[in-house]
């Protein structure tokens, strides 16, 4: 039987979250109560257009639903942390039924600051609340580390899965051959690194999905960082380079579009920040494109209103979710419809 993940911009059933925990991520009280609120706006943007379930930890529920309102679905289950993207399974369709992809999930690579007891459990709970089969993978990997255009291509970081903290002892074509078997795949373009904010604390170490995205086949959006102040300027400079350098899995060479970067440069402490509009989420019928209340948001909105000219793009206050090691597209996971 054989599997493939449907491209995001395809039909969803529903989109799964994680609610925030008291944990490493959040340092105290205030930082999380920030945070709720982040997710519990981009949940709430999210159920305008299809249903949301928001897994949250036991004794969680009473708080969140005052934070979601009524409408989105609550399950209880232990959490370490929050971000669904990675801890939730990748759903896969043989194009009349799905499955569920169980990644290893260990931190982001063992991160010291880490905890995964719980969390690397997410998935299969998912799987079992959503009626799916599950497919386990050795690989260690997450869903922020993978794109794919729904027709053979998938997008990869050397810094993730070659990275030393998740599959040390993988070849380039072993860890080729897992995700081609699991996502239905044929065809890797590897990108060298991610953001530089991401290797940072609560970095992931070099996730894709802030850094490129498919937008439809044989179209690539990519970050571009304009400010040669920035050390993602000449990174972002070379991941342009390399997609405009490929071809898909169909032959085609690809469209790459640039993304200007927001203005800001660093953040209240000093550190450089990875602030990315790549980092969107496409749910059905809508953008939901991350906000940083910066000159540059709506000029990203229109980009994305020509990409997508049949979805409403939704800004979203993103920065607190980015403070905290991610990004809307990093927070949410969908399932698509069959």
């Amino acid at each position: 039987m054989t599997y493939r993940m449907p491209a995001e911009w395809t039909p969803h059933e529903r989109t799964w979250m994680a609610w925030p925990s008291p944990n490493p991520t959040f340092t105290d009280a205030e930082e999380l109560a920030a945070a709720r609120a982040a997710w519990a706006s981009v949940a709430r943007a999210v159920r305008r257009f299809e249903p949301v379930t928001m897994v949250v930890a036991p004794g969680d529920a009473e708080g969140a639903r005052a934070l979601l309102g009524e409408d989105v679905e609550l399950v209880e289950r232990d959490l370490d942390d929050a971000w669904m993207r990675d801890i939730g399974p990748t759903f896969v369709t043989d194009g009349t039924a799905l499955a569920a992809v169980d990644w290893v999930f260990n931190g982001w690579g063992a991160q010291d600051w880490a905890r995964w007891e719980h969390d690397s459990k997410i998935a299969r709970h998912v799987a079992d609340v959503a009626d799916v089969p599950v497919l386990s993978s050795p690989l260690v990997n997450e869903g922020g580390a993978i794109h794919v255009d729904g027709e053979g291509t998938v997008l990869l970081t050397d810094t993730v899965q070659l990275g030393p903290g998740r599959n040390p002892e993988w070849t380039r074509e072993q860890v080729e051959a897992e995700i081609h078997a699991k996502l239905g795949t044929t065809k890797a373009i590897w990108l060298p690194h991610g953001l530089t904010a991401d290797y940072g604390m609560y970095g992931t170490q070099g996730h894709v999905d802030i850094v490129a995205a498919f937008a439809r086949p044989g179209t690539v959006l990519v970050h571009s960082q304009r400010d040669p102040a920035h050390p993602d300027y000449e990174r972002s400079r070379m991941h342009a380079s390399i997609l405009r350098a490929a071809t898909d899995a169909r032959g085609r060479p690809l469209e790459v579009i640039e993304i200007p970067a927001p203005t800001v440069l660093k953040d209240e402490e000093g550190d450089w920040v990875d602030y990315s509009y790549i980092n969107h989420y496409l749910c059905n019928g809508a953008v939901i494109l991350c906000a940083f209340d910066d000159p540059h948001d709506e000029l990203a909105a229109e980009i994305f209103r020509r990409l997508f000219p049949d979805r409403e793009v939704v800004p979203t206050d993103a920065r607190t979710i980015f403070a905290a090691g991610g990004g809307i597209h990093c927070i949410t996971q969908q399932q698509p419809k069959v």
